[in-house]
């Protein structure tokens, strides 16, 4: 999805940059999509990706390493992002939303989109920033 998505709940934006790359986060907790009392909370994410760079990247694949406030630990891989590969030329942005359930009120998620530069051709890692989400009035 390209363009700015706008909704009121999602979070204060997290930023990161790895060689000219740009990688924004905002977060919204899903009170319709959660059951407390049965220890299931989702939340959305927004994911924008910036190209600051002065040649075309591809996204080819994601690692994602996923906490909840219990302590348990899981690991995602797999290929591109909601079933693309973005290309993005130099200036170009893609933004996508997904999801994420934790059996606690408080989660984390960080990790790391692989990419291709186009003109030689490279792969490099970049990472996304660490980012809370917290049902709220969970944290003051």
């Amino acid at each position: 999805m390209n363009g700015k998505i706008r909704h009121p709940m999602f979070s204060q934006v997290v930023s990161s940059r790895t060689e000219d790359v740009i990688v924004s986060v905002e977060t919204a907790y899903l009170p319709a999509q959660s059951n407390p009392l049965g220890d299931v909370f989702m939340f959305a994410y927004r994911i924008r990706i910036t190209n600051e760079s002065t040649q075309t990247v591809q996204l080819l694949r994601r690692q994602w390493l996923i906490s909840d406030a219990y302590g348990a630990k899981r690991k995602v891989e797999g290929d591109g992002v909601v079933g693309q590969q973005p290309i993005l030329a130099p200036g170009e942005t893609h933004e996508y939303i997904s999801g994420c359930d934790f059996r606690s009120p408080i989660g984390q998620m960080k990790g790391y989109f692989f990419m291709l530069r186009k003109g030689d051709p490279t792969e490099f890692k970049v990472r996304i920033p660490t980012f809370t989400m917290a049902t709220p009035h969970t944290l003051n």
